[in-house]
Formats: C-alpha cells, sequence, structure tokens
C-alpha cells in the first residue's frame, strides 16, 4: 500500500484478530478506503469512479443478454430483436449496455488526457500509466467484438474491414487472419470466437483494472500541482492529504450522480442516437454500405488508419527501404497502432523536469492543439476516404505523431515553465485559504 505515512488498520476484537491474522481483507478495504490522498485534487479527478461503474455495469447487463443471445450466424440477429421484444426489460438492458460503452469510452478518453496533461505518467508512475494503456487496448478489443455480435450490416463489414488489416502484416498476415476468421471469411466461427472473446475480456479487465488500482496507491496519487505528498513523517503527510474516505468518495459519488443523470437521459430519450442505421439491417455478405465506418470512440485511429495512402511520400520511402514489405496497408496499421503506443510511450518522451501542465505555458498551447486535433480525427474518421477529407485526416495525423515525438521532447529543452508551489498544503491554501486552528465554531 501506500508509502505515506498514515494510521492502518488495527483489529480489536476477538473476531477481527482472527481473521486479519487468517485473511486481512478487512485491513486491505480499511487501507484502500483511508489512504491519504492529496487534498487539492479537482473535478478532474472524478472519472476513475466513473470508469468503475461502467465496467461493473458492462459486466451486470452483459451477463444477463448472453443469457438470451444465440452466437449464430442464423439466429444472432433475430435473438437481438427477442432481446428487444420479449425479454422482460430486455430493450433497457441492451440499450444500458450500447450507451454503457459511449460513456466508458467518454470517461476514459478524458482520464487519459487529464493524466497526459497533468503529467500522470512520469516517474515513479510510469507502471500505473502502462497498465492503464494495456487496459485501454483491451477496452478496444472488447468493443469492437461486441460491436460485431448483433450481426447487422456494420457488425459484418465492420469485421471484414478490421479483420482483414491482420492480412496486411508480411508474411503470417494470412494465416493470423485465418485464424482470427476460423476460416477464410467472416462467418459463423467468427462470431462464435468474437462472442467469446467479448465475454471473457471484461473480467481481464477488471483484473487489470485491481492491479491498476494497486500501482497508484503504491506510488501515491498524483495531483495538479504535480507536486509529491511529503513523507518525511505523518504530521507532514497529514497537511498535504486528507483520507479518501469520506471526502473523496463522498466527491465522487456526487460527480457520478450528475453523470448518471445525463446518462439515463440518453438511454431513456435518444438511445440509438450513437447508433449507425445500417446496423439495424440483418448482416448481407452480398451488399456493402455505402460507407463503412466504426463506432465513434475508434473514428480518431480510424482517420489515423485511412490517412496513410500510397501517394503519401513517407509510405513511399518505407516501401522502397523495405523493398515493397511495407506497403500502404500495412503502414496505416502500423500508423494506427503507434498512435496508441505514442500515448504510452509519453513518460519517456516527455523531457520536462516540471510534471504538470498547470506550470508550463508553451505546453498548454501543444496541448490543447492535441485535443482539437483528437476531436477532428473523430470527425474525418466518419467522413468518405476522398479529399478534401484525406488531405486534412493527413494533417491531423502528422500532428499527433508530431506532438508525441517532435513537440513534447523539444518543450523540455526550449520552455521556460513556471515555478510550481513547495508542497500541496501551500496550493490548497492558496485556493481555498488556510484553516485557522484557533477558530471556534459560532454561536
Amino acid at each position: 500500500m501506500s508509502g505515506i505515512p498514515h494510521d492502518h488498520y488495527e483489529p480489536k476484537t476477538n473476531g477481527e484478530k482472527w481473521l486479519h491474522s487468517r485473511l486481512p481483507i478487512v485491513g486491505l478495504l480499511y487501507d484502500t478506503l483511508m489512504i491519504p490522498t492529496p487534498k487539492n485534487l479537482n473535478w478532474m479527478w472524478i472519472w476513475g469512479i466513473v470508469l468503475t461503474f461502467c465496467l461493473a455495469l458492462q459486466i451486470v447487463t452483459g451477463i444477463v443478454l448472453v443469457m438470451h443471445y444465440t452466437p449464430h450466424v442464423d439466429m444472432a440477429f433475430a435473438s437481438i430483436e427477442h432481446i428487444m421484444r420479449n425479454v422482460n426489460g430486455g430493450y433497457m438492458i441492451r440499450y444500458l449496455h450500447m450507451n454503457g460503452a459511449s460513456l466508458f469510452f467518454v470517461a476514459v478518453y478524458i482520464h487519459i488526457f487529464r493524466g497526459l496533461f497533468y503529467g500522470s505518467y512520469k516517474a515513479p508512475r510510469e507502471i500505473t500509466w502502462i497498465i492503464g494503456m494495456l487496459i485501454y487496448l483491451m477496452m478496444m478489443g472488447t468493443a469492437f467484438m461486441g460491436y460485431v455480435l448483433p450481426w447487422g450490416q456494420m457488425s459484418f463489414w465492420g469485421a471484414t474491414v478490421i479483420t482483414g488489416l491482420f492480412g496486411a502484416i508480411p508474411f503470417v498476415g494470412e494465416a493470423i487472419q485465418t485464424w482470427l476468421l476460423g476460416g477464410p471469411a467472416v462467418d459463423n466461427a467468427t462470431l462464435n470466437r468474437f462472442f467469446s472473446l467479448h465475454y471473457l475480456l471484461p473480467f481481464i479487465i477488471a483484473a487489470l483494472v485491481v492491479v491498476h488500482i494497486w500501482a497508484f496507491h503504491t506510488t501515491g496519487n498524483n495531483n495538479p500541482t504535480g507536486v509529491e505528498v511529503r513523507r518525511g513523517s505523518k504530521a507532514d503527510a497529514e497537511k498535504d492529504t486528507l483520507p479518501f474516505w469520506p471526502y473523496f468518495v463522498i466527491k465522487d459519488l456526487f460527480a457520478l450522480a450528475v453523470i448518471l443523470v445525463v446518462f439515463w437521459a440518453i438511454v431513456g430519450y435518444m438511445p440509438n442516437y450513437l447508433g449507425h442505421p445500417d446496423n439495424y439491417i440483418e448482416a448481407n455478405p452480398l451488399v456493402t454500405p455505402a460507407h463503412i465506418v466504426p463506432e465513434w470512440y475508434f473514428l480518431p485511429f480510424y482517420a489515423i488508419l485511412r490517412a496513410f495512402t500510397g501517394e503519401v511520400w513517407v509510405v513511399q520511402i518505407a516501401s522502397f527501404v523495405t523493398g515493397g514489405i511495407v506497403d500502404a496497408k500495412f503502414f496505416g496499421v502500423l500508423a494506427m497502432f503507434g498512435a496508441i503506443l505514442a500515448m504510452a510511450l509519453a513518460p519517456w518522451l516527455d523531457t520536462s523536469s516540471v510534471r504538470s501542465g498547470k506550470y508550463r505555458p508553451m505546453f498548454k498551447w501543444w496541448f490543447y492543439l492535441l485535443i482539437v486535433d483528437f476531436f477532428a480525427l473523430m470527425w474525418l474518421g466518419a467522413m468518405p476516404a476522398e479529399e478534401p477529407y484525406a488531405t486534412f485526416s493527413l494533417i491531423a495525423s502528422a500532428y499527433w505523431f508530431g506532438y508525441f515525438f517532435v513537440i513534447l521532447p523539444l518543450l523540455g529543452v526550449i520552455e521556460k515553465p513556471e515555478v510550481p508551489p513547495e508542497t500541496i498544503e501551500e496550493d490548497f491554501n492558496a485556493h481555498y485559504g488556510k484553516a485557522d486552528a484557533d477558530a471556534t465554531p459560532a454561536e
């Protein structure tokens, strides 16, 4: 548990002592709830509980849906209609599951960008960051396979396009694609594989979440200043921190309640808003949709995938150097996964001595542009692969890679950051005023 000095659980009754000596589960829960937390955390630190809620929601609703779903190409679409029309509350369970995935990705993107702005990936939290990126990759895989299960037109053709990317891998691509599909094309074996993995992966995500929480409880939480909690003595630590319970638990629950009001409004009044109309048509291998697009949360990376065509000079150089092994399709796949890898490498690409972007004036503007770039890529991913969108996608993709591999390392050298406060207590007092220890309650 955290190296910050604090009170640990002490069993009092004989029953508590007996259990604690054999299975210290109560002590673990106590130390988790009472962990000292930087008292200057702002509202950007509420997304962890939202993500935990989303994971629980997806697992619970998924288990119920599985009871009524049939993973067979001849019956999958009809079983979804059965859930919607005949199962008691089935339509609500499905809408919660569908829109819960979107809330999951909204929360994870805000969580990631908050970490990128406040430097939550910097030492000693590199492992926490890497585990978080692994969770994100697992989420993407789970969501993709879940999108295939309704067996609508977008489900079928999305699976055809995305699994086709693995075929672009030199030498072994075709074998990997066949293994993934269970045959030469998207068919019943593919649906069964994806159904099995879609059901399994959330439990692996849950295990990674436990490790993720364990990791940041070991190093302590980051905070808006990027200044570490003083660890010299318990008295010093208490000046910088508050127990997680009740202060931050209540704050997080309030934020979750507000977010759930919006979430329930969407589920109740516009549950199909984020769905593609073609996916309400049963899959037909003989009819190709006019425009194949993935779910909205994949669109930024889908735009990067499509941006690198054979006309792009970087692709041409890579193809020439490798003797044609790296063609446009394979380069696009490398770029898509490379865009995620760039985020994972942030702890080693950021050379600034100051952790928080709050005190980095030049960094702020480049980072705000990165957020704009992310939304631009999301929009471009939904557009047809034609001009002018192709050129815009290439420019936006270039900035994404330029930010992580050029701008972030250079800023640490050329930027003159502001001086952060010496302690978390100093920052807290500057915002909320110093508590008067001698003050007495008004009569």
